[in-house]
Parts: structure tokens; sequence; C-alpha cells
């Protein structure tokens, strides 16, 4: 009775990320930026902790009427994905034109993403860029680059979602993850940190920003070349 209390326990703690979601679309939707963030962060870091804890209490035999991996993927697409989108379109970082092809590409090409059966290898990496777009937005509010570097990026970024490119996982792919895992701490401090100052943060944490996020980035694309590895 425990064991079952304790695995529907995790899913109602999955569940929270709606909850989050929901109290970031309604910063976003006031222009409330750093707010809408720090709620993103909050959900980044719930779903960072369910999976680890899915597994440890057995969610899939204990309470198996709520499919976990789909509760999963639908705060995820609103966390990464939906919200993320609007924050760019609305922000008036990509004005006109490309705003738009941005907020279109990102959600048309990462609910496609999302439903593929090959996003995830056999190291338990991804199979091209995860749709992390709430990570992208908060580097390019950190960062504040030119519309055609945020519009290109996007683009880039789309197309290798279906690349057989890997990104690995802060978690779960274990090589590397000595590196990897405190690298995404640090991101995390880095990003909670620009969106409570309003992103008007001091200029090393936007480059330490930068950094982290490029190796999470690169980390798996640099792993396959090494081992020359095909997914």
């Amino acid at each position: 009775m425990q064991e079952t209390f304790r695995a529907y326990f995790v899913h109602m703690f999955t569940a929270t990320g709606a909850v989050f979601s929901m109290l970031a679309m309604m910063a976003a939707v006031e222009a409330e930026w750093s707010l809408m963030f720090l709620w993103l962060v909050v959900a980044f870091v719930v779903d960072g902790i369910d999976g680890p804890m899915a597994r440890k209490y057995d969610v899939k035999t204990k309470a198996p009427i709520i499919d976990g991996v789909l509760l999963d993927l639908i705060i995820d697409y609103l966390t990464y994905v939906f919200i993320p989108a609007f924050a760019l379109f609305n922000s008036g970082l990509m004005p006109g034109w490309a705003g738009w092809i941005a907020v279109i590409v990102i959600t048309f090409g990462s609910v496609l993403y999302f439903a593929d059966t090959r996003m995830k290898t056999k190291d338990n990496s991804f199979s091209g860029f995860p749709g992390c777009w709430n990570m992208f937005a908060v580097v390019i509010f950190a960062a504040r680059p030119e519309f055609w570097v945020i519009l290109g990026l996007v683009v880039i970024l789309s197309i290798t979602m279906f690349l057989r490119v890997k990104f690995v996982h802060p978690v779960r792919t274990q090589r590397w993850r000595m590196i990897t895992l405190p690298v995404a701490l640090a991101w995390v401090g880095l990003a909670t940190w620009a969106a409570w100052l309003d992103f008007a943060q001091p200029r090393p944490v936007t480059i330490a920003l930068i950094l982290t996020s490029l190796y999470l980035l690169l980390a798996g694309f640099v792993q396959q070349v090494l081992s020359r590895e095909r997914l």
C-alpha cells in the first residue's frame, strides 16, 4: 500500500509542472518575463527530479493507471516549447515576420519531434535537438542578440531536431555525467540569477550562461564524433 502511494505521489509531483507552466504563462501574458522564467526554472527542476523518482519507486508497475511518459511529454511541451515560443514572439526581440516564422517553426517542429519514437538513444541521450526552447529563450533574453541571429539559431536548431545528431541528457547520459551534471546545475543557477535580476545580470554571468549552454548543446555531438557512433 505504501509503495503504491509513493508511486502515485511521483505522478502528482510531475503534475505540478502543469501548475508551474500555467503560472509562467500568466506571467508571460503580463510581459513579466523574469517571473515567467523563474516559474519555468522551477518546472525545469521538477522535470529533472521526477524521472529518477519514477524509476526508484517503479511507477510503471506500482501506479500503472497513469501514463507517466505521456504526462511528462504534455508538461514538457508546455514548459519547453509553447511558453518560450510565446515569449520570443511577444517580447519584441523578434519583430514582425521574424517572430511569426520563429513561433511557427518552433511549435510545429517540436510537436512532431515530441511524437518521434526515435527521440531517445540507447545510452538515454536524445537523437536530435530535444526542443529545449526554454533554455534557448533564457540565453536569448540574457544576451539579447540581433533578431536575425535569433532567427538563424531557431532555424538551425529546428533542423537538427530531425537529424541523427546526439544531445546529452544531463542526468541519464552516463558518459561524461561527472561533468555534465554539474554544468547543468550551474546553468540552472545562472539562469535563475539572470531572471531574478530581470536580465540585467553582470556580463560574466551572461558569458558563463552562454558557455554552459554551448557545452550542453555540443557535448553529445562531440561524444558521437569521438566514438564514431551512428544513431
